[in-house]
């Protein structure tokens, strides 16, 4: 059951009033028992709600710092919103946390000039919480969230560097930012991040000369590492040269972007992505000995379980349940 404030909050977000979004976005960010109680039920609602599952296309768009993603992303979003009638977006910005405070600036919604009257696009951004992989710690909850609301969900990660690829996961898509001459040929062969993307995007293409040496100096580098672009072979990847501040190359991404989406079975498996972060927070909290309890009940009982948030109590409870007997047989040790 759902109580009556959660279900007047969530028939709102399908209204798309950025107000109730906002409300459950930070409901899914927190962490206490009555907040993880009130995600189990909204979760629930939904799910009966959409028995094939959300319907949210969610496109991850990654690169180093001072790519331009946030500008782009804000060109991006104005040219779809422009084309394709009906369609709704949502924009997940990841900034990174200090090291030292703690906060973060949360700076990217003032390069991304969005009509903030209009429903069809929601922004929304987020602190990394120190959390490596490039994006933060509580982005796998609301991007499960918005994909039940929105056509597009698109994550900006925070700056990356070489082997940033948590958004791989939460992505149905994922293109990469650079810009011109952001290194030679062994300077891409070796960043692992360059086997991620599903589409890369050399922006700040203002000058036609550089973005062309960009182009050939890149297309060459992924052909040596069995990347091909192009038409050259199947499962071949797409280069695109993109200004943001000329609106260059910005209706062929876009146009792109749309085709991905209207692709049948393009979407992972919201029930694999769970699985994954369920392990990922075991392993955070109790390392290689709570995978293994957690590998041993997912074969019992944990696969009856429907949600998320009912699997993650089963097992921080059966774990919990085992910490007095490991704090018992420690006072014996130091006796």
């Amino acid at each position: 059951m759902i109580s009556t404030e959660l279900e007047s909050l969530v028939a709102s977000a399908g209204r798309l009033e950025k107000w109730p979004l906002a409300k459950l976005i930070s409901l899914f960010e927190t962490e206490t028992e009555e907040s993880k109680q009130s995600r189990q039920q909204v979760m629930s609602y939904l799910q009966a709600q959409h028995k094939d599952g959300p319907g949210g296309f969610v496109l991850g768009i990654t690169g180093t710092p001072g790519a331009g993603k946030s500008s782009l992303i804000g060109e991006l979003c104005l040219s779809l919103l422009a084309s394709a009638d009906g369609l709704s977006v949502a924009v997940l910005a990841v900034d990174p946390s200090s090291q030292s405070s703690g906060g973060a600036l949360l700076g990217d919604r003032t390069r991304t000039q969005l009509p903030v009257s209009n429903p069809r696009i929601f922004f929304r951004s987020q602190a990394s919480d120190l959390d490596l992989g490039g994006v933060g710690r509580k982005t796998f909850q609301v991007v499960r969230l918005l994909r039940y609301f929105f056509d597009l969900v698109i994550i900006e990660t925070v700056g990356i560097g070489q082997s940033e690829v948590e958004v791989k996961t939460l992505s149905d898509h994922t293109v990469l930012v650079m810009q011109p001459l952001a290194g030679d040929q062994v300077q891409f062969m070796k960043a692992g991040v360059m086997e991620v993307p599903d589409t890369f995007v050399v922006n700040k293409c203002d000058e036609d000369s550089l973005a062309k040496k960009s182009y050939h100096l890149l297309k060459s580098s992924l052909k040596l590492v069995h990347i091909y672009v192009g038409a050259e072979g199947d499962g071949n990847k797409q280069i695109f040269l993109t200004s943001a501040l000329k609106q260059k190359g910005i209706g062929e991404l876009a146009d792109f972007v749309m085709s991905q989406i209207s692709l049948a079975g393009n979407r992972q498996s919201l029930q694999n992505l769970e699985a994954y972060y369920l392990k990922k927070q075991v392993a955070r909290v109790y390392g290689t000995y709570g995978l293994a309890v957690l590998e041993r009940y997912e074969k019992s009982g944990l696969s009856m379980l429907k949600t998320f948030e009912e699997k993650e109590q089963a097992i921080f409870q059966l774990l919990g349940a085992a910490l007095p007997a490991v704090d018992s047989y420690c006072q014996v040790l130091s006796w």
